[in-house]
């Protein structure tokens, strides 16, 4: 039997993965799944919750790497991501995304001349500047199979030369998702009552980014903003951009209401049933779109500019005035395209891995 090795690493990748780790044990006959947690997001509430809820595997693994900077994390990362591989011996390693985990992966996997499959390739910001467009850029390039969302992500690869029978346009596993995990949400998440919410009478809010909650300047702009919200913001606030918030000296404004981090089945129905969503985070970008409702992107660009069609998504970067206008103009969810796909993606995945790989 052929093994596949899955990194993951943060609240995104979770949930990618119950997705094709659920697709993947249709072939238990002929692929195993060896899962390896590397620990990059450690608090219970972004980690254990996401395993709980989604009923993904316990990790084989847990490297307990988590805290420090990118190149602290990728470094210890790739040094245990290599021992667990020779170990391992997998045919296959599977990443998903742009983390500081998908690269450890990749990198130590190349070296051993392990071939690579990227779930989410080609995405593109075409900001440099972003830790998380460099992961993808450099994944991208040494990835043996490369899963993209949409036609926008296989023209990425094309123009970069990467193209042919390594490229796979399935769809997005999160659209997968956000289909599957929202009807169970609707269902049996709690998190309206228990916060006191009406449906359609808040806004939420995910700030977590380096370039806003590093800059002081750009923080405080965005706090500023949230200070003339229409309704209540409220805030799933990350540990790191409370810590930053804090080491700042900055006040979260009265409009805005700070809960701890919540699992993916309340975060699903708190997107669903927002006003509307303002979020630095490329994932909650695609659920606000999954879910129709309207997106502020506290941001200049984004990898996800499907998104964009028809007002659907809107960049404001970290202006206060322009965080304001979009707020108090803010427009019914258009009707929109699916670009990315049917829902089947994470199937796609599970079926081109054990063609490719069972047995080998």
């Amino acid at each position: 039997m052929s093994k596949i090795v899955t990194i993951v690493g943060a609240r995104p990748q979770f949930v990618k993965a119950a997705v094709v780790s659920r697709a993947l044990s249709q072939h238990k006959a002929e692929l195993q799944e060896v899962m390896v947690h590397t620990g990059q997001h450690y608090d219970p509430n972004m980690s254990q919750l996401f395993f709980d809820e989604l009923a993904i595997p316990a990790p084989h693994h847990h490297l307990g790497v988590g805290g420090g900077s990118h190149g602290q994390n990728t470094g210890r990362m790739i040094e245990k991501i290599e021992a667990i591989l020779v170990s391992e011996k997998p045919a296959c390693l599977l990443v998903y995304g742009d983390t500081d985990s998908t690269l450890a992966g990749t990198l130590a996997a190349v070296k051993l001349h392990i071939p690579v499959a990227h779930v989410e390739a080609g995405l593109r910001s075409f900001n440099r500047r972003m830790p998380e467009e460099i992961n993808r850029v450099v994944v991208d390039h040494v990835s043996t199979i490369l899963f993209t969302t949409s036609d926008v992500a296989t023209q990425n690869l094309q123009r970069e030369g990467i193209q042919g029978q390594s490229v796979c346009q399935v769809g997005d596993v999160m659209f997968d998702a956000a289909v599957f995990y929202g009807e169970r949400a609707r269902r049996s998440s709690t998190v309206l009552s228990r916060l006191g919410l009406d449906p359609k009478a808040f806004a939420m809010a995910t700030v977590h980014r380096q370039e806003n909650v590093d800059d002081r300047t750009k923080l405080h702009a965005i706090l500023e903003g949230f200070a003339q919200a229409p309704c209540t913001i409220v805030w799933p606030l990350h540990p790191r951009t409370r810590k930053r918030i804090a080491e700042m000296g900055l006040t979260l404004p009265a409009s805005v209401r700070v809960v701890d981090p919540v699992g993916y089945l309340d975060m699903a129905r708190l997107e669903a049933e927002a006003r509307f969503i303002l979020t630095d985070s490329g994932g909650v970008q695609k659920e606000a779109f999954f879910h129709k409702v309207p997106c502020i992107t506290l941001r200049e660009e984004t990898e996800w500019t499907e998104t964009l069609t028809g007002g659907a998504n809107r960049l404001v970067g970290s202006d206060t005035a322009t965080i304001v206008e979009a707020m108090q103009t803010i427009s019914p969810f258009p009707e929109a395209t699916h670009p990315y796909g049917s829902g089947t993606a994470g199937l796609h995945v599970a079926d081109l891995l054990a063609a490719r790989f069972a047995g080998s």
